[in-house]
């Protein structure tokens, strides 16, 4: 496991044991695998009840010219699911963007578009949830107001799972956590299906991509095996 003395930050400030925000430099020297690492661990400690120091009016001050976050997160709305808590990040660490159900919109392709061309972000991780309301609408063809631009973005998902036969609806907990499991994976397809850019970027091994799950009970982020680094991994 890489430790936080890894981040490629500052040596005095590692020795305050005081996290600064990322800078162009910090950023650039990181690879799309090590920012997945950064992730992960930082769940770790998340899951341990620990917190890196950080002073957040200083990191206010040393991101009012620009950002140079290390990763993209395409996640849920859902006030249970902030990635800056959930992987123990600070100010322009993480570059978010949550719609419900975690969907790849048209809006939130061309927002990760950004991050990841403009910005810098070197992964881009696609973070589904347990008992996500916009999966659970899904399962019961709810049908209501605008929710249906949502919905028909997860029902990819929906089709996907064959293994439950009967009650094929929220009520069955096991039908919707394997169809939260599948949308992670839907999604994930969808931007790089949409995406040229990030393809091409991934291609170029300047950006990889990423799936996981977060539990709201534990508070434990399942990272997917799977893990896109390569433009061998787009050709599968």
């Amino acid at each position: 496991m890489i430790t936080t003395t890894v981040f490629h930050r500052d040596t005095k400030n590692k020795m305050k044991n005081k996290m600064k925000a990322h800078s162009k430099e910090t950023q650039a020297s990181l690879t799309p695998a090590l920012a997945l690492e950064i992730l992960k661990e930082g769940n770790a400690r998340f899951m341990k009840n620990l917190k890196t120091q950080r002073d957040l009016l200083e990191q206010v001050n040393d991101t009012r010219d620009g950002q140079w976050p290390f990763a993209a997160i395409l996640g849920c709305s859902d006030s249970r699911v902030t990635g800056e808590l959930l992987f123990d990040q600070g100010l322009g660490d993480l570059f978010s963007v949550r719609l419900a159900g975690n969907i790849a919109s048209e809006y939130a392709i061309a927002s990760l578009e950004f991050a990841v061309k403009y910005l810098g972000a070197k992964i881009i991780l696609v973070l589904g949830h347990t008992s996500c309301g916009a999966v659970k609408g899904t399962c019961d063809n709810l049908e209501d107001g605008m929710l249906h631009n949502i919905f028909s973005l997860i029902k990819p998902a929906v089709e996907a799972e064959k293994t439950e036969v009967d009650n094929r609806n929220s009520a069955n907990n096991n039908f919707v956590k394997k169809v939260t499991h599948l949308n992670v994976a839907v999604q994930m397809k969808r931007v790089l299906t949409e995406s040229k850019t990030i393809r091409d970027l991934i291609a170029d091994k300047k950006v990889g991509m990423a799936g996981a799950v977060y539990d709201v009970k534990t508070g434990a982020v399942e990272f997917y095996e799977n893990d896109i680094f390569s433009f061998e991994h787009l050709t599968k």
